[in-house]
């Protein structure tokens, strides 16, 4: 569908046919991001890798996310971490919770696990240990603010409404004002001078890495150039994949033959230890096909982020201008009834002799983008989603509240759950299963 918003052209691509066609001819030619208002403020002029325009300078940024932060090396230092973290929650949390007898906000749970872990893997320790205690509520209003679109993106000569009128640019400054502020603390007064070292400090965290090549002179990084990746680092970390886990724990609500089967999976691989370790996932085939259909059906970015044609080119017939803002429509998508039979239900067995895979190569299902726009983090966000959804089964059966499940999807960027999911945990024991 093209049409024009404001003076802005516009595609949305609803069809994989179409979304094939950009992958394997016109990659290149769409891999610029559409600069938003809010994009523009957020994301410090868009100096990131995730909203920067494709070129030399974005392609130096995915460099070291890839051979640097997300190296094998890092992965085993996240891991640990994310064990840590997710411990804390089944061992801690939920049993506080049970013990006050009471229905857990699991959405709010699920949230500030992630949160903490994305925290330690990027910081180095938790936001509360530079004085931030609503670094949480920051992170979910920027997540927020990025989906806006102001009227002054559409219509430049009435940019002056959101300053004025609306309050909307005023508040895309204060958030961004926030996180400046704390990044600021992070790389100067806690990393730079080396300060205040505490013992949940890691030596080896993203921010540690950044300063480290600013400083060999590997790669020519500002300090706004460290804040652009760490501000990308936080948009990507917590919101999608606590989407994913809230949006697979209430499926497997609705479906209980289908939770049955993956609670049997989880517990009959993990056995007498209760608690699923990291080793353990591989060996969990329908925990995997679970988190694959919950991606199908709630892809965390439904629209994926808006692209922009570096150039003219001709598409399925038809001449689109460059500068068109492109919307991909993977929730249309991975719902068309042409390629998934029962689009609409949710049937994990349906990936077990699919060949049709996730990372970006099959059109008809592209949760996490495609070509060199796609998400750097799908690993870090798939093992964090699996190892917290294995943890959440093994170690608790679930009820629903006596209100149910509201299943309205949000508005914005991230397609969470409009109203937090509460549910019913209840210890589960081996020793009682025998």
């Amino acid at each position: 569908m093209f049409l024009h918003l404001g003076r802005t052209p516009t595609l949305v691509v609803s069809s994989a046919k179409v979304l094939n066609e950009i992958m394997k001819n016109h990659e290149l030619t769409f891999s610029n991001r559409f600069q938003t208002t809010a994009m523009r403020i957020l994301m410090y002029g868009r100096n990131n890798i995730g909203f920067q325009n494709y070129g030399e300078n974005w392609k130096q940024k995915r460099n070291i996310c890839v051979h640097e932060l997300l190296s094998p090396k890092m992965m085993q230092s996240i891991r640990l971490i994310r064990e840590e973290e997710v411990m804390k929650l089944v061992n801690n949390n939920l049993r506080e919770a049970i013990n006050n007898g009471s229905d857990v906000n699991l959405s709010e749970m699920i949230f500030d696990t992630l949160n903490s872990i994305t925290c330690k893997c990027v910081l180095g320790c938790n936001t509360q240990d530079y004085g931030y205690e609503n670094a949480k509520g920051l992170a979910r209003k920027m997540i927020n603010q990025l989906g806006v679109l102001t009227l002054g993106d559409h219509f430049p000569w009435l940019s002056w409404v959101e300053d004025v009128l609306s309050g909307q640019v005023q508040e895309f400054k204060e958030t961004f004002g926030a996180f400046d502020a704390l990044y600021d603390e992070v790389i100067v007064k806690k990393h730079k001078k080396k300060k205040m070292r505490t013992e949940n400090h890691h030596e080896n965290s993203f921010v540690d890495i950044l300063i480290q090549l600013q400083e060999d002179g590997h790669y020519d990084l500002s300090n706004g150039d460290i804040k652009g990746i760490i501000m990308d680092l936080f948009a990507a970390g917590s919101a999608t994949t606590s989407a994913v886990v809230e949006w697979a724990m209430t499926e497997l609500m609705k479906n209980p033959i289908t939770m049955k089967k993956a609670q049997e999976e989880v517990r009959r691989v993990v056995g007498q230890k209760c608690i699923a370790e990291e080793s353990h996932i591989n060996k969990m085939e329908f925990l995997k096909y679970v988190v694959k259909e919950t991606l199908r059906l709630h892809p965390s970015a439904p629209l994926l982020l808006p692209r922009e044609t570096s150039t003219s080119v001709k598409l399925n017939g038809y001449d689109i201008p460059e500068k068109t803002m492109v919307c991909v429509n993977v929730w249309a998508i991975q719902r068309d009834p042409e390629y998934w039979e029962r689009a609409e239900e949710f049937i994990p067995e349906r990936h077990e002799h699919s060949k049709v895979r996730y990372n970006g190569q099959d059109s008809q299902f592209a949760p996490f983008g495609f070509g060199r726009r796609g998400c750097l983090g799908m690993s870090f966000a798939l093992d964090s989603a699996e190892y917290m959804l294995a943890n959440l089964l093994c170690c608790f059966n679930w009820n629903m509240p006596p209100q149910g499940i509201d299943i309205t999807e949000a508005d914005g960027l991230v397609s969470a759950m409009k109203f937090p999911l509460h549910l019913n945990p209840i210890p589960f024991s081996f020793k009682q299963e025998q």
